[in-house]
């Protein structure tokens, strides 16, 4: 996988574009104190696939193959008129995305909507999103990776449960599949999430390690650790008080790590927080020819020197993110979070 590091740079934004000023709750910045869930689908609904980020390479090639999988899902394809849209690293201008991300909740024939993939350019879209035009148009919007953005800052402006899950061209394995299904078509909560299946060559645990151990329940939050900490000082920066933050992450070294939860800490973000999950963090590595690899802080030793002055639950080794297996998180949702057992439960339907 490539780094995350590698997106992050600074994108040219349209200057034609005016930023939207409302903020479809106010404009305080707070999260808004209703929350809005999106109508559950049923097989035979039409998801709407759009590239708010990075474009496809292979376009017509990667279009048939996520057209068949949503297909074989149960679904019907509906694609933003931009999909093939192409401007280096974005897929198209910032106007002909953000086109197709309202067009998408406006079209009456569309009942969810679902990236094609993530990558970088999302956070570029945040100042002209139509935030009024999103909370008329409640709908499932699903996604994870450069998507954080979008799903978090929706969430904050309007109050809509959005899903960080698969994106329309991932693997839908048999756990991925399960709770794809389960948490967008059931108006009942999902309660335990199962682990995802254990690795070959006798595999008997999950692996999921408590750093501090306990129980804790608050609202869900998270998603790709290099795009909250861009969100930092923006109108978009993610909020976790009363929260159960995850956190997933890949191609990254663990002095990155270090950095980022250091600025969060100082940033007071784990202050009010009710408990921290991370993925596997298995490609969170050091550089093998780089300076100090011999002796570099490994992902478990940054972890436990960031939250030795807390006394919230801490875990790591849940399959969130850039994994096959991937349950779909909703943001917002009350959730219980078991350190000492390795589990996450969704205590409330994701959708009405």
């Amino acid at each position: 996988m490539p780094s995350r590091r590698n997106f992050i740079k600074t994108g040219i934004l349209a200057t034609s574009l005016l930023p939207f000023s409302a903020n479809a709750k106010g404009e305080s910045g707070e999260y808004p104190a209703k929350l809005i869930k999106p109508p559950a689908i049923k097989f035979g609904d039409t998801f709407g696939l759009i590239t708010p980020a990075s474009p496809l390479h292979e376009t017509h090639r990667l279009l048939i193959e996520a057209k068949e999988k949503m297909e074989g899902l149960g679904f019907k394809v509906k694609f933003g008129k931009n999909v093939f849209a192409k401007k280096g690293y974005l897929a198209g201008s910032v106007k002909e995305r953000l086109d197709d991300i309202h067009d998408m909740f406006q079209d009456k024939d569309v009942q969810a909507i679902i990236t094609l993939r993530g990558g970088y350019g999302s956070g570029q879209l945040l100042p002209y999103l139509d935030y009024n035009l999103i909370a008329k148009h409640p709908k499932i919007l699903i996604g994870y990776s450069d998507i954080t953005f979008l799903i978090n800052a929706i969430y904050k402006k309007t109050g809509l449960v959005t899903y960080h899950g698969p994106v329309a061209l991932s693997t839908f394995t048999d756990y991925t599949k399960k709770y794809f299904l389960k948490t967008l078509m059931e108006t009942e909560p999902v309660g335990e999430i199962e682990d995802a299946p254990y690795e070959e060559n006798f595999q008997t645990t999950n692996r999921i390690w408590p750093f501090r151990k306990g129980t804790a329940e608050g609202k869900l939050i998270g998603g790709n650790l290099t795009l909250l900490q861009s969100s930092l000082g923006t109108p978009f920066e993610f909020e976790t008080k009363d929260s159960i933050l995850f956190i997933e992450e890949v191609g990254e070294r663990p002095y990155d790590l270090d950095r980022m939860l250091n600025q969060f800490k100082q940033a007071g973000k784990f202050d009010q927080c009710r408990g921290v999950i991370f993925d596997k963090m298995e490609k969170v590595l050091p550089d093998s020819d780089g300076p100090g690899y011999d002796d570099s802080l490994t992902v478990e030793e940054v972890i436990e020197a960031v939250f030795k002055d807390f006394d919230f639950p801490v875990s790591l080794g849940f399959s969130i993110g850039h994994l096959k297996d991937k349950p779909t998180l909703p943001l917002g949702i009350k959730a219980r979070f078991d350190a000492d057992l390795g589990k996450l439960s969704l205590l409330e339907a994701a959708v009405s």
